[in-house]
């Protein structure tokens, strides 16, 4: 990946495996992981066979979650980005999902929606996407508010991954 986005408080770059100890430090914290199906990662390890799986997505797909980091300070916030997703998911199958992670320490303050709007403007300007696609735990509030403020409509629930109740957005 050769490109950055800019937003307001935010430059969205590349993940790299140097963000490895912030991916960690993030997916590492049980309360990041409620509505994930609360597998918090216990080694760093695999963090980088995460930042991996994410290097192969740009090379495949162009695209890819890209990691947020604060313009006035330079401090790693998380993850927002665009995914190809390839296997079925809710009865769909090769779909552009938007989504994000963040710091704990990063919650409530806006980082979220303004990387994901940034995101949403590029799925449709620049790769003329159809239709956007994400999913969010049911019980997610604050996801779910961020999508609705995108403008996705919910269309359905469904269960992920066998177990984890979710709730199916769309952009049409």
């Amino acid at each position: 990946m050769n490109f950055n986005l800019e937003t307001q408080r935010l430059l969205l770059r590349p993940l790299q495996l140097s963000d490895a100890d912030d991916m960690f430090i993030m997916d590492s914290n049980p309360n990041v992981h409620i509505y994930l199906g609360n597998n918090p990662l216990t080694s760093k390890e695999e963090s980088i066979g995460y930042l991996k799986n994410i290097l192969n997505q740009y090379e495949e797909n162009g695209i890819g979650r890209f990691a947020m980091i604060t313009k006035n300070s330079n401090k790693f916030v998380g993850w927002c980005g665009l995914k190809f997703i390839t296997e079925e998911e809710n009865n769909h199958s090769h779909f552009y999902e938007i989504g994000y992670r963040l710091k704990e320490e990063f919650w409530g303050k806006g980082y979220a929606y303004e990387a994901a709007k940034a995101w949403y403007s590029y799925a449709f300007t620049i790769l003329k996407v159809d239709t956007l696609y994400a999913s969010a735990h049911i019980d997610n509030k604050g996801s779910r508010r961020i999508l609705e403020k995108l403008g996705l409509q919910f269309k359905n629930e469904y269960t992920w991954n066998n177990h984890i109740p979710c709730v199916w957005y769309a952009s049409k």
